[in-house]
């Protein structure tokens, strides 16, 4: 850059810049900035023409005035003049006042860019990257579009010199970051790639920031950088300090290029290539090498180069997750930081020591450093570095270390700051309960966690122990005792309260056999909490007294004189005064065995995952928790000693709330589920997931044959030439696996023939949940994405494609580019339909997960019985439109084996669902069925009959349907004769 010489300097810029200092109050800055606007509004306007120094003198008051907090509404002119100067001084002023003052919608704007196309072609260097700062400054729409074909020309061209290529790759980056969608990188991308080679170090740092941003979105298209990468990071850490000198920081090569090497490497799996793959070793070996060596210098510059370096070599070790050496050297070393005097260096040991923990090869050497782990929770000043020792006692632990690490975790948690006590609260409950080795141990831990840290304990941690209690024969005498001895403390918390109630309302009769315990003693220490409790738990214990009237009948009088009082029977919260007036009604009327029955003992919960651990996950979002260590967490609990919570574990979580729910009666807990969810009561049959492999395909298979005909399945869901479209589109998927992937998304859509909500499609990263409402020829559809892990889904995007745009017609809404761990997604679907029709459109979805690109195409259930609308008839019209309907073209019959039990209330639900109208006493055998309807197009509407009789003895079915449209009738009777 060249050097301002003593003419260039501003002596009136000075003297204004010494008034405004000078200035004593508001109004006397005001008064000389205003004085001063006036001034160089008249020079402006004058006859006289100014140069250029006058020009750039008074641009930069403007600038000054403004960057004071004024505005500014003239001189922007002068300001594009000063670009076309030959002078650097000038011009650079000219592009600072520009890049701060001009904004994206400016008239001036054509002006600027043609003067920054000048500059841009003018292969001046200086020049050069004055406008190239300016793109990237401004980093509009319009800069992007204008320059978005001369950015990369000048980046790869063979004569730019290296100043400028630095500027043109980080201009690029700018613009890509703005604009990704203007800026056409196929032509260039081998060419950028192949920056890493040039021997001007600088160049190469400017472009490795570049391409990783563009290998995160396309990695395929960036692949061959991981070869380049590789060696020129080889060349730098066997190079000694003298021979870069001039990217030398502190006796440390090229600290910040390294970094950017190993943040892209990041980007892609292990090397396949034997070479590379030892050659990457080799770096990462001496880089861990270099860390036991003594430092060359004691000043905090060379150990932060130095670290920086071995931590991202770190993280990159443990994204590989395949070499078992070198990760237990990374455990080895991260441990040595554990105790080191400098407070970040302990916090970035801990995090990445959580993520080590969760590796098959290093969970084993990190468990070697437990007790450094508990001695920091106990010690350490810094409560960021307690949290994050928190998290990593968490993730080291197993079945081996629970009870120490959770009495750990306890202890801590009487003396844990606010913030971070909730999160310690979940990770106990859900630590207790995966590893828990005796149920009596899990309900003292649960309880002694509510002791300690009640206001913290969410209502999923209390349904959770009450499930689990509930669910277990052999516990619950214990669970009974214990909360019957806690509950005897003069303060108990509410939470206490409530666990308590519900327990002895259900297992009180296994303790009442002890004098200490009887039925009275525990009525009476219930009712003693009742008046410092919540409406709520007030309710709750209501129920738990109506529970005892079942249970111990010689203390009825006594609970239903506190029924009867007026402090419940004329309550002002109308919960509790409806509560207090059936149960007392109910204990009056009802007979010993009514009464029974009414108040049994609450069924078994169905088992699902977690709640808590549902609620972690959503709290952490993309954490410390990753997916690899729920996975491992979950593989070590099926594969070890029977676990005690072990029975029939969901296999994946129901972020949308869409998996099995269990009715509660009052005062119960609800089954674990998603409070959260919009769907969680629409459908009650959960969805098999879909595997990510092709491993258990012939089992899926088989499961399909069973169910379907997977010809419908083909015919309708997956069309030849749509499987064909996206096989070929799919290299890497087996004809075989691709197949039995769509059958699987079509047997799905099947599903929602006769229904409107429910999951279409699950697998181990994402769940698509539906609910939908037609009417007449419109319909709406909601599609709910759920992303199933603790990590961001990224540049999310759900398209619909319909195979006949003139027969239907799907608008959709776009949805969030971003789908946080734990998180669900909405997204609007808008259906018409303008005449009948045969394929139901196609959903895809792409999103980046882990560095790789997910697409997932799946039918959406949008079938022509949808648009049905019910039509009642009497016995006389049916049979009169009947015979209207007589030409064999109008009607299509089938008789089919029934594939489910022949049940007639479930036969009559599905003919509803259908979308027909369910005709009562028109059939002359009372045991057929006979159903009548319309559907609704935009261009015409299509009248249906149709007549079902099954034969129970020969479990078949005759289903018979007649419409006024031929291909109607066949397509509906192959939809409804597949849903029995």
């Amino acid at each position: 850059m060249p050097a301002v010489s003593k003419g260039d300097g501003m002596r009136g810029l000075a003297v204004f810049i010494s008034d405004i200092r000078n200035c004593k109050s508001k109004e006397a800055e005001i008064k000389r900035i205003n004085k001063e606007l006036a001034n160089i509004r008249s020079k402006f306007k004058g006859d006289k023409a100014l140069d250029g120094y006058s020009k750039k003198k008074y641009v930069c008051k403007l600038l000054f005035i403004f960057l004071l907090g004024h505005d500014i509404d003239f001189g922007h002119m002068e300001a594009v003049n000063l670009l076309s100067s030959n002078k650097y001084t000038e011009k650079q002023i000219g592009y600072l006042f520009i890049s701060v003052l001009v904004n994206s919608n400016s008239d001036l704007i054509r002006l600027i860019n043609n003067a920054i196309k000048n500059d841009l072609s003018s292969r001046n260097p200086t020049f050069m990257n004055l406008a190239l700062h300016c793109i990237a400054n401004v980093g509009s729409r319009e800069m992007a579009e204008a320059f978005a074909a001369d950015v990369p020309r000048i980046l790869v061209a063979g004569d730019t010199m290296d100043s400028v290529k630095q500027s043109a790759a980080l201009c690029l980056l700018r613009l890509n970051r703005t604009s990704p969608d203007l800026i056409p990188m196929g032509e260039w991308t081998s060419r950028v790639v192949h920056l890493l080679n040039d021997q001007h170090l600088g160049v190469v740092t400017a472009a490795t920031s570049l391409i990783i941003t563009l290998a995160q979105k396309n990695p395929d298209d960036f692949k061959t950088s991981v070869s380049l990468a590789v060696a020129r990071l080889s060349r730098i850490v066997t190079s000694a300090s003298t021979d870069l000198q001039d990217y030398t920081y502190y006796f440390v090569a090229a600290p910040w290029l390294s970094v950017k090497l190993l943040r892209l490497l990041q980007c892609y799996p292990p090397p396949e290539d034997a070479a590379i793959r030892g050659r990457l070793t080799e770096c990462l070996e001496t880089i861990l090498n270099k860390a036991q060596e003594p430092p060359k210098s004691k000043k905090v510059q060379h150990s932060n180069a130095k670290n920086a370096v071995l931590f991202e070599a770190i993280s990159l070790i443990i994204h590989h997750d395949s070499e078992p050496t070198l990760l237990v050297r990374a455990c080895n070393q991260l441990g040595q930081f554990l105790q080191h005097r400098e407070t970040n260096l302990r916090y970035l040991a801990l995090e990445s020591m959580c993520t080590l923990a969760s590796s098959e090869f290093s969970h084993e050497a990190v468990k070697t450093h437990i007790e450094t782990v508990i001695n920091a929770l106990k010690t350490e000043r810094d409560v960021s570095v307690r949290q994050r020792a928190v998290d990593l006692l968490y993730a080291m632990c197993d079945r081996s270390n629970a009870k120490q690490i959770v009495a750990e975790m306890l202890s801590y948690l009487e003396t844990a700051d606010y913030s971070i006590r909730e999160e310690i609260v979940l990770k106990v409950a859900i630590l207790a309960e995966k590893y828990a080795v005796e149920y009596t141990w899990y309900v003292d831990t649960i309880l002694n966690l509510i002791r300690i840290a009640g206001d913290y304990v969410s209502e999923e941690v209390w349904y959770r122990v009450i499930q689990i209690v509930i669910n277990r024969d052999d516990v619950q005498g214990y669970a009974a005792k214990t909360v019957f001895e806690a509950l005897q403390a003069p303060a108990c918390h509410e939470n206490l309260v409530k666990v308590g109630g519900y327990i002895l309302g259900e297992f009180g009769n296994l303790i009442a056999g002890d004098p200490r315990s009887s039925p009275l003693i525990q009525f009476n220490l219930l009712h003693s909490k009742f008046h410092l409790c919540s409406v709520p738990t007030r309710a709750l214990l209501l129920s738990a007294y109506v529970k005892f009237i079942n249970l111990f009948p010689e203390v009825k009088g006594t609970i239903q004189e506190v029924l009867r009082s007026d402090s419940q029977l004329r309550n002002a919260d109308v919960e509790l005064q409806q509560r207090a007036v059936e149960y007392l009604r109910l204990s009056c009327i009802a007979s010993t065995d009514i009464l029974a029955t009414v108040l049994e003992e609450m069924p078994p919960f169905p088992e699902r995952e977690s709640s808590i651990l549902a609620k972690l996950k959503k709290k952490k979002g993309s954490g410390t928790v990753s997916d690899v260590e729920d996975t491992r967490k979950e593989r070590n609990t099926n594969l070890g000693v029977s676990s005690v919570f072990q029975v029939t574990s969901s296999p994946s979580s129901d972020l949308l709330g869409l998996g099995n729910s269990s009715a509660v009666n009052s005062g119960s807990p609800p089954a674990a589920s998603n409070a959260a969810s919009l769907l969680v009561d629409v459908f009650s049959e959960s969805l098999p997931v879909a595997p990510l492999g092709t491993a258990s395909a012939p089992i899926i298979e088989e499961n399909f044959s069973r169910c379907f005909s997977t010809s419908m399945l083909d015919r309708y869901f997956w069309p030849s030439h749509i499987s064909g479209r996206l096989l070929r589109g799919s290299p890497n998927i087996s004809k075989n696996a691709f197949q039995t992937r769509s059958r699987l998304t079509a047997l799905s859509a099947f599903r929602f023939v006769c229904k409107n909500n429910g999951v279409l499609y699950e697998n181990q990263l994402l769940q698509i949940g539906l609910k939908s409402e037609f009417r007449q020829n419109l319909g709406r559809m909601y599609v709910f994405y759920g992303n199933k892990t603790s990590t961001q889904f990224l540049n999310f995007s759900a398209s619909v494609v319909c195979h006949e745009p003139l027969n239907l017609n799907v608008h959709t809404k776009t949805a969030d580019p971003v789908v946080d761990g734990g998180a669900q997604l909405q997204q609007i679907l808008n259906i018409e339909c303008l005449s009948d029709f045969v394929e139901a459109p196609v959903l895809n979805i792409n999103f980046r997960y882990g560095g790789s690109v997910q697409n997932i195409a799946v039918r959406l259930p949008v079938t022509l019985n949808k648009f049905f609308q019910p039509t009642e008839m009497m016995s006389q019209d049916f049979f009169q439109r009947w015979k209207q309907l007589s030409d064999p073209q109008q009607e299509v019959q089938k008789i089919f084996k029934a594939k489910h039990s022949m049940d007639t209330e479930i036969t009559k639900a599905k003919i509803i669902g259908f979308g027909t109208a369910l005709l009562d006493g028109v059939d002359p055998n009372p045991s057929n069925f006979v159903g009548a309807g319309v559907i609704h197009t935009k261009t015409i509407q299509v009248g249906c009959l149709l007549r079902l009789e099954p034969n129970t003895q020969a479990q078949m079915y005759r289903l018979t349907l007649r419409t006024s449209r031929g291909s109607v009738s066949q397509r509906l009777c192959d939809l409804l004769s597949e849903q029995f």
